[in-house]
Order: C-alpha cells, then structure tokens, then sequence
C-alpha cells in the first residue's frame, strides 16, 4: 500500500472535520443552545430600548440562524436514509463492488478517480454491446 502525500492527509484530514461539523450543526442540543441564544440576543435587545426595525431585523436574522440547524438535521436524517438504501441494495447485488459500501468516507479526489474509473467501466461496456 503506497504512502499518503500531505495533501491526502490535508484532504482526509478536513473531510473528517466537515462530518464532525454535519453531526454537531445537526444535532437536537445544538439547536436548544442556539435557540436559547437567540432568546438572550432578542431579550438584550428590547431591554437596551432598540429600535422596532432593528429588533425586526434581528429576529429575521434568528430565525434565519435557527432554520440553519433544523434543515442540517433534516438533510442529515435523509442522507443517511439513502445512504442505508443504497447500501442495501449494493450489499444484495453479487456483481457489485462491495468497496462501495464505504464511498462516504472517501475524499473528494478519491471520489473523482472511482467516477472516473466508472465512467471507463461504462464506456468500455457500452463499446463490448455495439460491437
């Protein structure tokens, strides 16, 4: 097995900190904090005597932060919903590839050279039909 550059070690590396980041954005305490935040910020607001627009303004704003975390867990809660589906189909298919079963923990430029590679399987199928 050949020894990772840095730049794949970069690359794993920040691909790690964005799934660590998906699951903190999507977790249910994450938005209770954030929403109890939100209720300080407004509550700081109207007891300093803001202006009616800008107390306006910062609750668009709030509630613009918390649609933030509910449609992170929604996504989140779908993707691994599909996730789960494709892998089972992958799994019970005897001509599939089972290193597919984990693309998600691939880097970007992994995940370019398996489309790349798909993308020859496909070509050369495709010149074995016509011919």
């Amino acid at each position: 097995m050949k020894e990772k550059t840095n730049y794949q070690r970069i690359e794993q590396w920040f691909e790690s900190m964005v799934g660590i980041a998906l699951k903190i954005y999507g977790h249910p305490f994450t938005l209770i904090v954030a929403l109890l935040l939100v209720i300080f910020f407004l509550v700081q607001s109207v007891r300093n005597n803001t202006q009616l627009q800008d107390i306006v303004r910062d609750s668009l704003l709030s509630i613009t932060f918390l649609s933030f975390f509910i449609i992170q867990r929604a996504v989140n809660k779908t993707t691994s919903a599909i996730r789960i589906k494709i892998n089972e189909l992958i799994a019970s298919h005897d001509k599939a590839s089972n290193k597919l079963l984990t693309i998600e923990e691939k880097t970007g430029s992994e995940l370019e050279v398996l489309a790349d590679e798909h993308k020859d399987q496909v070509n050369r199928s495709t010149q074995t039909n016509v011919s």
